[in-house]
């Protein structure tokens, strides 16, 4: 039988990295829910088995139910009845399903009832999920909206939401509005509190809002009157069972059919204030984008190995002038890049979520007692780690699904055309990851100033000095002599002394810096697994090396005055 996660070692292999034994002590802080709770690990290796069994039963809802619904969803879809959003019927079916398997609530501690798992392995549930159905992933995945809920609530906002979504209730972030898109700071939806109700109102329009009838909505909304920039904006949590938002209209979508995306109109809506005013956009809502982002990392990764799948399963069996178009260099070479980037991507992915998994564990720490100041310090190096590749994370493995996915219809040929094909939906899928949740332009926006300002350079140099087999030093020599070419790309973006050069050459630096570090990563994983990734090792490098070398010519001959060649004809 299928299993989505079993049949990929690919995956359990990054649950023997170096880092997972300090994620783990710090998550189940010292093993101390052993002595409470009957499912809580006593040790690391128990954690590790723990965390095994919980993907092995999602490998396997997500390959023998998920995915066989996947096709009657997105032809299905959702649909609009007296103001409510009502999911296409199989969708029910795969709710039914991750529920029963107890698939909800996963990052959350115990005593509300969750499963206390480790963002790494919420990355890697998550990825088997959306490999099954991407857009299924989104509503399963935006239970992690909890984690905000977590971070920022009150003592009793956790006691009474927390185990709603354990239990498998829905959640949504209600962010974007017709005229707020991107640039969330001009959000509008009215937040008045109200003396008599003792609660707040929400009045107003959310636009593009994925799950938006969800069972439970953190909602951005202006508190401050008179205010128009990101100061005045709050974070609040609307519970459905109050009843004050309607759904006026469910978006018809090019991919992702399964995931409702709704136009609410909020008509004094009670709702909670979450934190404190005027800090929504400021600390929460950055906290919220930058899980999301992860989580349409782990979305990418998925869809990229199943476009891989795809395209690999047909070439096998595609035969044309008297060969198995496997055998066709041109048809391999797509094949080896699909498979090299799907490695690489996913080496990233879950490089970035351990970085997040320490200095998030580390707050939770904190809440409880003061960190020592060694504590203090890895708390800062990894939430800087994290804030830097975040951005790669989420840019690069969106784009790299893209690709994947146009590959794979390309080695389809014409019958990738045809809709009776899986590759066609997987590429109509896959638009949407290098859009949503901040476009890739966004993500290079994110991450240039730890490019411009040394921060990746470093990163890089550290990384570098990590030992590789003796097969791969030839590799990896070469991913040296790359670095130099890099630094020296940087120093040209710099002279340039012009804002706009900067950010035209931004995308190119963004671009060298995350082939670089998925370089050194995938041959660190090819060291430690040649079995798994010693080819994948061999295609990505001289994917580098072909890319910074040919950006950095550019870059190097680049001036001001080429600027005026690039814009658009008025």
């Amino acid at each position: 039988m299928a299993n989505y996660y079993s049949d990929h070692p690919e995956i359990a292999f990054h649950l023997n990295h170096p880092l997972m034994e300090r994620i783990v002590e710090l998550k189940e802080k010292g093993y101390e829910d052993k002595e409470k709770f009957e499912d809580a690990p006593v040790d690391f290796n128990d954690a590790i088995e723990n965390y095994k069994q919980i993907l092995d039963i999602t490998g396997d809802v997500a390959a023998n139910i998920i995915e066989p619904n996947s096709e009657a969803v997105d032809l299905e879809g959702p649909h609009l009845e007296n103001g409510r959003m009502i999911y296409a019927s199989k969708t029910f079916e795969n709710l039914d399903a991750t529920r029963k398997a107890g698939l909800h609530g996963v990052s959350m501690p115990r005593r509300y009832g969750g499963l206390n798992l480790p963002n790494v392995v919420f990355s890697m549930l998550s990825e088997v999920i959306s490999a099954a159905d991407a857009g299924y992933q989104n509503i399963w995945s935006l239970q992690s909206c909890i984690d905000t809920l977590y971070e920022f609530g009150s003592e009793e906002q956790r006691q009474k939401y927390i185990p709603r979504v354990c239990a498998g209730e829905t959640m949504s972030m209600d962010l974007t509005e017709p005229d707020a898109g991107s640039d969330l700071q001009r959000v509008m939806l009215k937040a008045t509190y109200d003396e008599k109700e003792g609660c707040w109102l929400l009045n107003g329009v959310k636009r593009f809002i994925t799950n938006g009838d969800s069972d439970i909505h953190l909602v951005l909304a202006r508190s401050e009157e008179g205010t128009k920039d990101g100061r005045g904006l709050s974070m609040f949590i609307y519970d459905k069972r109050q009843g004050g938002v309607n759904v006026r209209h469910i978006e018809h979508k090019l991919g992702i059919h399964g995931s409702p995306t709704c136009e609410l109109t909020y008509k004094n809506a009670k709702a909670e204030l979450c934190g404190s005013t005027r800090l929504g956009l400021i600390k929460y809502v950055m906290s919220l984008m930058n899980g999301a982002r992860l989580g349409i990392a782990a979305q990418s990764v998925g869809v990229e190995q199943e476009a891989y799948n795809e395209g690999l399963a047909y070439a096998k069996d595609r035969a044309q002038f008297g060969e198995k178009i496997i055998n066709f260099p041109a048809v391999y070479d797509m094949l080896s890049r699909m498979k090299a980037k799907l490695d690489a991507g996913r080496s990233l992915l879950y490089q970035t979520a351990r970085y997040v998994d320490i200095y998030k564990a580390l707050e939770d720490i904190e809440r409880d007692r003061k960190l020592t100041p060694e504590e203090k310090q890895e708390l800062k190096k990894f939430q800087r780690l994290a804030d830097a590749f975040t951005p790669l994370a989420k840019g690069m493995n969106s784009e790299y699904a893209n690709q994947n996915a146009y590959d794979a219809i390309s080695i389809h040929g014409g019958s990738g055309f045809i809709m009776e094909y899986k590759s066609q939906r997987l590429f109509r899928d896959a638009r949407i990851f290098s859009i949503y949740e901040g476009t890739t332009q966004l993500q290079v926006v994110a991450a240039i100033r730890y490019i411009t300002n040394g921060t990746m350079l470093n990163n890089i140099k550290e990384m570098a000095m990590a030992e590789v087999s003796e097969a791969l030093q030839p590799l990896k020599t070469r991913v040296d002599a790359l670095i130099p070419v890099y630094e020296e790309a940087i120093a040209n973006v710099k002279a340039l002394g012009n804002q706009a050069a900067q950010d035209f050459l931004a995308r190119r630096l963004y671009d060298m810096t995350a082939e670089l570090v998925m370089s050194l990563l995938i041959l660190d994983d090819a060291t430690r697994a040649p079995e798994l990734f010693a080819k994948s090792a061999q295609v990505y490098v001289r994917m580098t090396e072909e890319d910074v070398i040919g950006k950095a010519a550019y870059i190097k001959n680049f001036q001001v005055e080429d600027l005026e060649n690039f814009k658009a004809a008025e």
